[in-house]
């Protein structure tokens, strides 16, 4: 089941088959795909051309998914746990010579939109997660202080949504809504 965005907005397909699963089938990802999303991820846009996205990423069953998963608040687990690949995703936070680098959580966003765009393409989906537990991770992964995990991913080919908990299930079949622009374009700083 692809939920489709509202055809009439005229939207690109890719961006309109683009949303965040939670049912996933039990199909592997093949290494072919997996490079052409990361490969996808590396042509997004960053400050300075810094690039600094960095995506660990593991297969079910091996040690690196189980630990990626232990993070996960349980209301993730519970349904992220079907996803055959699961993926910290991660922020230098400071350029190559040292400085600050403000805009890396934006540019890691980007990297992912780009990633899961050509995802839905391949008709691969994914779900960024936050609920993770943050100091957890950082005692178990033992990544540098110039880094930082901005999100968890789990990516897969669609499964039954039937197989869902409730509210999981009930969310995965709800059609899609978004604010109107309306409701985020100004021209003026002061209708924020």
């Amino acid at each position: 089941m692809i939920k489709l965005a509202p055809q009439h907005i005229g939207l690109h397909e890719l961006l309109t088959k683009r949303w965040s699963a939670r049912a996933f089938s039990e199909q592997m990802i093949g290494d072919k795909d997996l490079h052409t999303l990361f490969l996808a991820a590396s042509w997004a846009s960053s400050s300075m051309n810094e690039q600094p996205w960095r995506f660990v990423y593991a297969k079910k069953g091996s040690d690196v998914y189980n630990d990626i998963l232990s993070t996960l608040m349980p209301g993730n687990a519970v349904w992220a746990c079907t996803a055959p690949i699961l993926i910290a995703v991660i922020a230098k936070t400071t350029f190559d010579d040292g400085n600050s680098n403000i805009h890396a959580w934006h540019d890691v966003g980007a990297a992912c939109t780009t990633l899961l765009l050509q995802g839905a393409e391949l008709g691969i989906y994914g779900h960024q997660m936050g609920g993770f537990d943050r100091k957890k991770a950082k005692h178990l992964f033992q990544y540098p202080d110039t880094y930082e995990i901005v999100s968890m991913l789990a990516l897969g080919y669609l499964g039954d949504p039937n197989t869902l908990e409730e509210p999981f299930k009930s969310r995965e079949l709800t059609p899609r809504s978004r604010k109107s622009p309306q409701e985020f374009v100004s021209t003026s700083f002061s209708s924020l």
